[in-house]
């Protein structure tokens, strides 16, 4: 194309997804699958690729891919094949990968977004879904002026998980890897922490007309990290293909990487084909066979994905879809709440609890709430003390540190410490009487009119109780009593 075009032009976006299985040893031999251990200790024979070391599939890491295929709603094959895929690089010892390639572990899956969106499509299907050992870690900065490579990583464990290019907008991309991401920790094949690298994103994006229903000259983006990042290389991508297209120029076929420094992309090399991989069955292992007995087992014994969960928290408790989409973020945050719930706190009560006090402090601590120190039981007494008007909930908050803080159940604090809300005229009267005396200035504007001093009044009475005074009725008797002054006056 030399002449410069003026035609409306559409993103149509696939995702590549690896994602390392939560194992115990790597994908064809008995080295730990461990992360954080110092560079190259965690390397035999078999993961090195020295001559005469034989490659032994790990059964827990089929298990797990069977597993999140079939969360996937995938057709999983009764016969798979393991293959060699030819590329060379400094953190790839072999000199070729095995992975799948012509008959992949699984096809044909789905994923319904949730809940619908609006201006993108809500059904994303699942191309396919194989398994596939991961290459090393090349270091860039380690050593000064040279790269260093770390082989601990070769030879974990990976499903790839291909969609097809169902995906139209950035943000629609960064919807559906949150929604995956979710879907495989509530499967618990993968603890898909980014961070650790156990969940990286290649992305294939191209334009194409308007209504049109082929598809352009796609580029990949490589190896992103983050959701953040997915979603500013596929805006910068977009933006560079439809200046060159609107320009008349062509979108060369090539891999790109997102330089985050500069918020661009820059080309890493010219795109390759499958038969530049030269891929040929794997000799040294036979096709993975597996039986429809041991896959419908495995299927009877999915736990509930959030999807289902997200719903059910709307119609069984009567949660609203933004509360229901906090609280099954994640597994464990589901699990929690509906331990509360069980143990008695009203689900709103438990939700606000959770949504509150649980999850800020567990930002603060850097934990997850399956590390989150109080139980289930806890939680629920310390909810029943506001609602029976023993505790404020301003209270309530410091009897949640301290009991976090001791290791001390809520009502034993209580009792001992003789925190209870007071309830009791006399003194919750004499409290406000001494606030009226201290702060004539702002009686006098309460009196003009000014209402919305009543709240200010309130916080003082709760200050000077240091926080025992009830609430309501110390509004009540606020009120009152200022409305008695402005009357004798």
């Amino acid at each position: 194309m030399s002449a410069s075009v003026a035609v409306d032009l559409e993103p149509v976006i696939g995702l590549e997804i690896h994602v390392q299985l939560r194992t115990r040893r790597k994908m064809f031999c008995g080295c730990p699958n461990l992360y954080g251990a110092p560079p190259n200790t965690l390397v035999c024979p078999v993961c090195l690729g020295l001559p005469g070391a034989l490659p032994v599939p790990n059964g827990q890491a089929v298990t797990l891919a069977v597993r999140a295929a079939l969360g996937l709603d995938c057709q999983v094959h009764l016969r798979s094949v393991f293959a060699r895929k030819n590329y060379f690089y400094p953190d790839l010892p072999k000199g070729y990968q095995i992975t799948q390639y012509d008959c992949p572990l699984a096809t044909d899956g789905v994923l319904d977004l949730w809940p619908p969106p609006e201006r993108w499509p809500a059904r994303v299907r699942i191309r396919r879904l194989h398994l596939e050992e991961d290459a090393g870690k090349s270091l860039h900065d380690r050593v000064p002026g040279a790269t260093a490579v770390d082989l601990n990583r070769a030879g974990v464990p990976l499903i790839e998980i291909v969609t097809e290019p169902d995906l139209v907008a950035p943000e629609h991309a960064r919807l559906f890897l949150t929604r995956l991401k979710q879907t495989l920790e509530f499967l618990g094949v993968s603890d898909c922490d980014m961070e650790k690298g156990s969940l990286r994103v290649d992305a294939n994006v191209s334009l194409r007309p308007q209504g049109a229903t082929t598809l352009g000259v796609k580029t990949e983006l490589k190896n992103l990290n983050s959701f953040g990042f997915l979603e500013k290389a596929l805006h910068a991508e977009i933006a560079r293909q439809k200046a060159a297209l609107t320009a008349g120029q062509p979108v060369v076929h090539e891999t790109l990487l997102w330089d985050a420094a500069r918020q661009q992309v820059r080309p890493m090399r010219s795109k390759e084909e499958s038969h530049d991989y030269r891929y040929f069955p794997e000799p040294d292992l036979p096709p993975l066979l597996l039986e429809p007995a041991w896959i419908a087992e495995q299927r009877a014994t999915l736990p509930e994905r959030p999807a289902a969960r997200w719903r059910r928290f709307q119609e069984q408790y009567g949660l609203p879809p933004q509360h229901a989409d906090v609280l099954t973020l994640d597994r464990a945050t589901a699990d929690y709440f509906e331990a509360v719930v069980t143990a008695g706190a009203p689900p709103a009560e438990a939700a606000s609890w959770i949504m509150g006090e649980v999850l800020a402090w567990t930002r603060e601590h850097a934990l997850d709430v399956g590390s989150f120190p109080m139980p289930a039981t806890q939680l629920a007494e310390l909810a029943a003390l506001v609602r029976q008007g023993v505790l404020s909930r301003a209270l309530a908050r410091q009897v949640f540190e301290r009991a976090l803080r001791e290791g001390r159940s809520p009502r034993s604090i209580v009792e001992a410490e003789g925190l209870a809300q007071v309830q009791e005229e006399g003194a919750l009267a004499a409290w406000v009487h001494e606030v009226l005396a201290a702060h004539p200035q702002e009686v006098a504007r309460y009196r003009a009119g000014e209402t919305k001093l009543l709240g200010w009044f309130v916080g003082q009475v709760m200050r000077r109780s240091q926080g025992k005074a009830d609430p309501k009725r110390t509004q009540t008797l606020l009120r009152q009593a200022l409305e008695a002054a402005g009357s004798t006056s």
